[in-house]
């Protein structure tokens, strides 16, 4: 830290949430690294699987591999760092390294409802007018909800994040495991009405995703109860998406929660809980249930899985 016209000139955050891990960092960084080589596995995996099998090549899946991507770059926000934080004496992280983890993490948790609103949009077409769902649901078409999250979520981030990186700051200490936009501001020396008033636009616009999901859903089964066979159909496709739903939203009220009302009296590993849930659950519980919900993908898996065993056992012989 260095000071500029009696200011500081932050070059360097602390970050403070490992306080009451000091007696067990090896057995949580050990437990840490085999989760995270577990999401890599799951998430790569099925993205292999949907892009290898060009029966695969469908919206419904094409949507999903997104959000194992979005999934696959949350958790290479945290984990790196967070595992090398349990092998250190010092957790400190760079001014722009911050800012990129924040960025990283936050985009990837609220590409995740956007990724989920789209998919929702393509059940709904797929469900209540499957005569016109390969005229709706064209290649382009495909390809531009297939960008949307991901061009939404840069542009709200990158306007967020540069009114941050604006603010004179007054602190280097974060009460967290890792950066976040709001723990930033925290830090600032001046105003920050500006940065609350994006901050509550975000937080609007993506309840917005998440009362579309809700409603679409709602009509989806007002009209499945009609058919026996779109009643399956809902909830061989489409309850995998509610349940990503409410575990991605549960997860990121909490982190809100605890960016915006963190309180000292609240246990230090509770709070801990409530930052990381979202990238400890969503991540490896998505492709696990669309891994085993979705017919087509989970017999193509399972196939795949099949013949790796032959071709090892021949090898072996």
């Amino acid at each position: 830290m260095t000071l500029e016209n009696n200011v500081s000139v932050i070059t360097v955050f602390t970050l403070s949430g490992l306080g009451e891990t000091v007696d067990y960092r090896t057995t949580l960084f050990s437990l840490t690294l085999l989760y995270y080589i577990v999401i890599i596995l799951v998430n790569v995996a099925l993205i292999l699987t949907i892009v290898l099998d060009e029966n695969l090549h469908e919206p419904m899946y094409i949507f999903l591999c997104n959000l194992c991507i979005s999934g696959l770059l949350g958790t290479a926000g945290f984990y790196p760092k967070f595992l090398l934080d349990l092998l250190s004496f010092h957790q400190v992280i760079s001014y722009a390294g911050c800012f990129i983890q924040a960025f990283v993490i936050y985009s990837s948790a609220c590409g995740d409802f956007s990724i989920l609103a789209v998919m929702a949009y393509d059940r709904y077409v797929a469900i209540c007018t499957p005569l016109e769902y390969h005229s709706v649901m064209t290649k382009q078409r495909v390809t531009q909800l297939a960008f949307y999250p991901w061009i939404i979520n840069f542009s709200f981030f990158t306007i967020s994040f540069t009114m941050t990186s604006t603010l004179k700051l007054c602190g280097a200490y974060i009460e967290r495991l890792y950066c976040s936009n709001w723990s930033i501001v925290k830090l600032s020396c001046t105003s920050t009405v500006p940065n609350d008033i994006i901050g509550y636009i975000m937080i609007f616009f993506y309840f917005g995703h998440f009362i579309f999901i809700l409603c679409t859903y709602t009509y989806l089964v007002k009209s499945c109860l009609k058919s026996i066979e779109d009643r399956g159909k809902f909830m061989q496709t489409c309850m995998p998406h509610l349940i990503s739903l409410f575990n991605v939203s549960i997860a990121l009220f909490f982190d809100v929660l605890n960016n915006r009302y963190s309180s000292t009296h609240l246990p230090q590993s509770f709070q801990n809980f409530m930052a990381i849930e979202f990238l400890v659950v969503p991540p490896i519980l998505n492709p696990v249930i669309y891994g085993l919900k979705l017919t087509q993908l989970r017999n193509r898996i399972l196939r795949g899985f099949m013949n790796g065993e032959i071709k090892s056992i021949s090898l072996s012989k």
